[in-house]
């Protein structure tokens, strides 16, 4: 049956089930072609000597076919005439980090917080720079699909090398490099790994098992062994049945903190004292601070990027403390974009990625929590009252419509809020979907709805001032979106 890389190679990156989707095979076209769309081409085509030729860091995580896709993307790199350097396991953030350090192209082998049968690859450019669509990802799949529908290349006429590296060491001493933890007061702190890669990140970055002094923290481990089957949930926190476990152990160890992170550990969601749970756009308010006083502390002015999900707090805050703010599309090679094109010193999303200047403009969950603790541990407030402080007004979350025709659907929301309410009464764009604002006057609302680019789901965000305009706004919008169709019966 032949193989069609369109299925899994997407807008973003690479991800499939293994191994009718994604073969060891698949993974071998494809590092064949990334050498030459990326490795090869960034180099000026090659390398007359072993001294000069060109090189590709590897990283995978806990899944259990990883080893074997690396070897084959590897070989694929290799006949091609690259160096690879395989980090072995590690977290996508270590990736990022081996690439902007080594300053070298880069390929993470995960499927971030999918089932256990899927494996996937995220690539970049040297410098963590992201490679999606239109920077090289469409052309690697199509020469990769040439590859398998006929035969591979002509290997070198001299092959590449492989060589092993660990990089935890160093990827801990540069995040303890950024944020200093040691002068706080002490916290207990429950991590949920969810058996994915932040069971091995955790210890090396907030404990000692890189050889860096003891910080005050205490953690309590919740599913570090890791295990790319998931036993115990979904490495998905962004489901709310996924943080249920991490909530009640907050509250049975009387924790300040809860962290939870995704399968590869690039995102982390936080919970208080509580178990109630921190919103991203809160931690997106709270650590853009941060990083925007230190920015004016040293004189410079700073620009953090938010998409257009968030809270209207998040540029609230930030405006106020003389930061300039950049709304974005959904999606992280959008923020990516706008992080670099805008020197920005900080990036947030509402899915919990959270993007630092001094991560070479990447995203890394574990950077975003340790801000959180030094915020958190410097002063003597519960999280409660911390997260509320960046909280002031209230949001639905996002709830998705399943509809027959979602054109037919939007427009009627169209219809109801722009057309019928009159210019000059709501402030409207299309940026990302439909965004529609009563922020500017009283009562203050807003609404965004999105269509989902693979499912007939539109999705909506809601935020008003107070619980009662918010529940109107949703219900209202709703009734528009689910009115006589049939896929709500």
């Amino acid at each position: 049956m032949a193989i069609d890389l369109t299925q899994i190679i997407k807008a973003y990156d690479v991800r499939g089930t293994v191994p009718d989707q994604f073969s060891p095979e698949v993974a071998r076209a494809i590092g064949a072609a990334f050498a030459r769309v990326v490795v090869l081409r960034a180099a000026g085509g090659g390398a007359a000597d072993a001294a000069t030729r060109p090189g590709v860091v590897v990283g995978h995580d806990m899944r259990e076919s990883g080893p074997e896709l690396v070897a084959a993307f590897a070989q694929g790199l290799t006949d091609a005439g690259a160096d690879v350097t395989n980090i072995g396991l590690c977290s996508t953030d270590g990736l990022y980090h081996a690439s902007g350090v080594l300053n070298l192209p880069g390929a993470m082998f995960t499927a971030s917080h999918n089932p256990a049968e899927y494996n996937g690859i995220k690539l970049c450019r040297a410098g963590a720079a992201p490679v999606g669509q239109e920077t090289g990802l469409a052309e690697v799949r199509e020469l990769a699909q040439g590859y398998l529908d006929g035969e591979l290349p002509e290997p070198a006429a001299e092959a590449g090398t492989v060589t092993e590296r660990d990089m935890l060491a160093d990827y801990a001493a540069f995040l303890r490099g950024l944020v200093d933890l040691s002068g706080i007061r002490p916290l207990k702190v429950v991590v949920d790994a969810g058996n994915g890669m932040g069971g091995y990140t955790v210890p090396a970055v907030l404990g000692t098992g890189a050889g860096l002094p003891e910080l005050p923290l205490e953690i309590v481990p919740l599913y570090f062994e890791l295990d790319g089957s998931f036993p115990n949930h979904e490495a998905n926190p962004l489901e709310p049945k996924n943080l249920l476990d991490l909530q009640a152990a907050v509250v049975e160890h009387g924790a300040d903190i809860g962290l939870a992170f995704d399968g590869d550990a690039d995102r982390c969601f936080v919970i208080d004292e509580r178990g109630a749970a921190v919103s991203p756009s809160a931690v997106t308010a709270l650590v853009g601070l941060r990083e925007v006083e230190k920015e004016t502390a040293e004189g410079r002015e700073s620009t953090v990027i938010h998409n257009l999900i968030t809270s209207r707090a998040v540029p609230d805050f930030l405006t106020a403390a003389g930061a300039t703010t950049v709304r974005t599309r959904v999606g992280h090679s959008f923020i990516k974009a706008q992080m670099a094109e805008h020197k920005a010193v900080f990036g947030g999303e509402h899915s919990a990625h959270y993007y630092f200047r001094d991560f070479f403009f990447a995203d890394t969950g574990m950077l975003a929590a340790m801000h959180v603790l030094a915020a958190l541990g410097g002063q003597d407030n519960p999280l409660s009252a911390l997260g509320e402080m960046y909280e002031p007004y209230v949001s639905s979350g996002e709830i998705n419509s399943r509809v027959s025709d979602v054109p037919a659907a939007r427009a009627r929301v169209h219809e109801a809020y722009v057309t019928q309410e009159g210019a000059g009464k709501v402030e409207v764009d299309e940026l990302d979907g439909l965004t529609v604002s009563h922020w500017n006057d009283t009562p203050q609302w807003w609404f965004n709805l999105r269509a989902s680019n693979t499912e007939p789901l539109l999705r909506l965000n809601v935020e008003a001032a107070d619980q009662d305009m918010l529940d109107k706004v949703r219900d209202d919008v709703l009734a528009l979106v689910r009115a006589q169709d049939p896929e709500q019966a």
